[in-house]
């Protein structure tokens, strides 16, 4: 599998891009959108999709980002209050969520 660089930008050549409208033809080994008559801009197409609903606003192509996760442990979870009533039931001085 390659090195991710970055985040780098989505084009019509990928697999997975799809025009909506159905107007993406190659000319001269460029991709030209038939609706725009225009050279395809997937950043500022509206109707620019990927199949993998991997496509990032600003035609950032998705899987070459990276996620940054953070590890939530349980004392970072506040105590909810309940009735007594619903304590004594389950027989707990608290619940944690």
């Amino acid at each position: 599998m390659p090195k991710l660089s970055g985040p780098r930008p989505c084009t019509p050549v990928c697999r997975f891009f799809r025009c909506a409208k159905k107007a993406l033809v190659f000319r001269r080994g460029q991709p030209w959108c038939r609706w725009a008559n225009d050279v395809c801009d997937v950043a500022n197409c509206a109707f620019a999709t990927c199949v993998k609903r991997r496509l990032l606003p600003g035609g950032i192509c998705g899987e070459t980002v990276k996620r940054k996760t953070d590890e939530v442990g349980p004392e970072a979870i506040e105590a909810i209050k309940v009735s007594s009533r619903i304590l004594k039931k389950l027989g707990e001085e608290e619940i944690v969520f």
